[in-house]
C-alpha cells in the first residue's frame, strides 16, 4: 500500500487512531447478506465514507484502507461484491474472483452500497461520500446518480464506458483519479468522459499522474509515494469541502 507521509501533528485527542475494526455481515433490501468491514474512527471527523474495492472484493488491502480512513476520522465501511454467490469471508490473493464477478450487477452494487451506507448513517449522521478503486471506482460514481444521497463520489482509475449512461442522472461532484500510464482506461477516455460531464453541466474534479500505472494507489509501487500522497491529501480536500458545503 502507498502510504501517505503527511506529518501534520493530531488536531484532537483521538486524531490518527481508530475505535474499533472488524469484519462485519450486512443485509440488502434484497435480502442479500453480504461480507463487510467496518472501522470507526477514534477522533470522528462528521462524514462517512462507503468504499467499494477492486474485483478482489475485501480484500486484506481494502481492510486496512478502511482504517486508514477511520484514522483521518471518517466512519468508514468497505463493502464485498460477492454475497449473491459466496458464503466465505476468505478474500487474501488465493480468492477466485473471476469465477464470481460475471454475477455482479450495477444494481446489486447500488443495493449493497446502500446498505452501507445506512449501516454509517446509524452510527454517524453525517455526509457519506462513496470512494471506489478499478471497478469500484467505476461504481462509485455510478452511486452519484443514486437515491443513496451522497455528498460526492471518488473513483481512482475506473472505467468511464460503466458511467456515462447515467450522466445526466448525477446528483453529486465526483472526484476522478487516474495514473497517465493507465493501459487499462487509456486518458482519452476520461478526457472525453471530463467533456461529457463539463457538457451536462456535472461538478467533477480530474488529476492525472503522468507516468503512474493503473493501480498506482492500491499496489506497492513506492516509486509512485508521491502520487499517492496528493491523491491521498486530494480525497480529503475533496470530501472536507463537499461535507461543508452538504451542511451549509
Amino acid at each position: 500500500m502507498c502510504h501517505s507521509t503527511d506529518s501534520r501533528p493530531p488536531t484532537a485527542p483521538g486524531a490518527g487512531e481508530v475505535a474499533e475494526h472488524g469484519l462485519a455481515e450486512l443485509t440488502a433490501l434484497d435480502g442479500n447478506t453480504f461480507l463487510a468491514y467496518r472501522a470507526t474512527p477514534a477522533a470522528p471527523n462528521g462524514s462517512n465514507v462507503v468504499l467499494l474495492p477492486d474485483v478482489r472484493g475485501v480484500h486484506p488491502f481494502y481492510r486496512e484502507l478502511a482504517q486508514r480512513f477511520a484514522e483521518a476520522g471518517f466512519h468508514t465501511v468497505a463493502l464485498d461484491y460477492y454475497g449473491r454467490t459466496d458464503d466465505t469471508n476468505d478474500r487474501d490473493d488465493s480468492f477466485d474472483w473471476a469465477g464470481h464477478f460475471a454475477e455482479v450487477t450495477p444494481e446489486q452494487v447500488r443495493l449493497d452500497a446502500a446498505a452501507a451506507a445506512a449501516d454509517l448513517r446509524e452510527r454517524n449522521a453525517g455526509p457519506v461520500f462513496s470512494v471506489g478503486f478499478c471497478f469500484g471506482g467505476s461504481q462509485s460514481w455510478r452511486l452519484a446518480a443514486s437515491d443513496l444521497g451522497l455528498a460526492g463520489s471518488v473513483g481512482f482509475y475506473g472505467q468511464p464506458k460503466l458511467v456515462t449512461d447515467v450522466v445526466d442522472e448525477l446528483s453529486a461532484p465526483l472526484l476522478l483519479l487516474l495514473g497517465g500510464a493507465d493501459v487499462a482506461t487509456p486518458r482519452e477516455e476520461f478526457l472525453a468522459f471530463a467533456e461529457r460531464l463539463d457538457e451536462a453541466g456535472k461538478e467533477h474534479e480530474l488529476h492525472l499522474y503522468e507516468g503512474a500505472p493503473h493501480s498506482f494507489f492500491d499496489r506497492s509501487f513506492g516509486e509512485w509515494a508521491d502520487a499517492c500522497d496528493d491523491a491521498w491529501l486530494r480525497v480529503r480536500e475533496f470530501t472536507a469541502r463537499n461535507a461543508v458545503a452538504v451542511s451549509a
